[in-house]
């Protein structure tokens, strides 16, 4: 996909009001640290749209990128990040989870893991609530550059059994490093935004209509 616009559009915190796009939604989960602000920056061939940090816990908002003005890919706060209160960890959660339940254009939800360790418990927690809420996730598994290329796909199986994935669902190794992954990850962005963007527009303006 040629980019030709990128905009940081929308920012919710903890107490906004989710916006009612009129495009199709992708959203991208995993814990904290787990290099989601990297990835997004390597998807968008941007070195520090998204802010990147050796510090767990950066993103703490519901970013939406417009993206071409096509659709949004929209950034999620990470879980599972130890230093914050309790208080705190459950607002960013009940923040999600209303927007995994409430948002109407929202078709897809990338979730990411660490490809070099298992699954955590929040991992299978978060991946059993996106069930719940009626997505079956696709998975990428960052920092592939970091173990060997043998141990790749090893390493997939692991975090499938872990999950106990849906049959079939696809896990991407994916690193910022290297771009591995990269084009993978855009096909199925592309295959899904052709597939909702009618659906999603026809959602909207019947509601108009109402």
């Amino acid at each position: 996909m040629k980019l030709k616009k990128i905009e940081l559009e929308t920012v919710c915190g903890i107490t906004s009001t989710l916006p009612d796009n009129r495009l199709v939604e992708l959203a991208f989960i995993g814990r904290s640290n787990v290099g989601k602000s990297s990835l997004i920056n390597t998807m968008l061939n941007r070195k520090s749209l998204a802010r990147t940090s050796s510090q767990p816990g950066k993103t703490q908002t519901i970013n939406y990128y417009n993206i071409n003005d096509s659709f949004y890919l929209v950034d999620l706060p990470g879980y599972g990040y130890a230093k914050v209160s309790k208080e705190l960890k459950e607002k960013w959660k009940k923040m999600t989870m209303k927007y995994f339940n409430t948002s109407k254009a929202l078709r897809v939800v990338f979730q990411l893991i660490d490809i070099r360790h298992d699954p955590t418990e929040n991992d299978v927690a978060m991946y059993n609530d996106l069930l719940d809420s009626g997505f079956c996730p696709i998975i990428i598994a960052t920092k592939a550059d970091k173990i060997k290329k043998s141990g790749i796909v090893r390493a997939t199986e692991v975090i499938e059994k872990k999950l106990d994935a849906v049959e079939g669902t696809p896990v991407i190794p994916f690193s910022a490093v290297t771009g591995d992954g990269r084009d993978e990850i855009w096909e199925y962005i592309e295959e899904y935004v052709e597939e909702y963007k009618d659906e999603v527009f026809q959602r909207t303006d019947d509601n108009d209509i109402i």
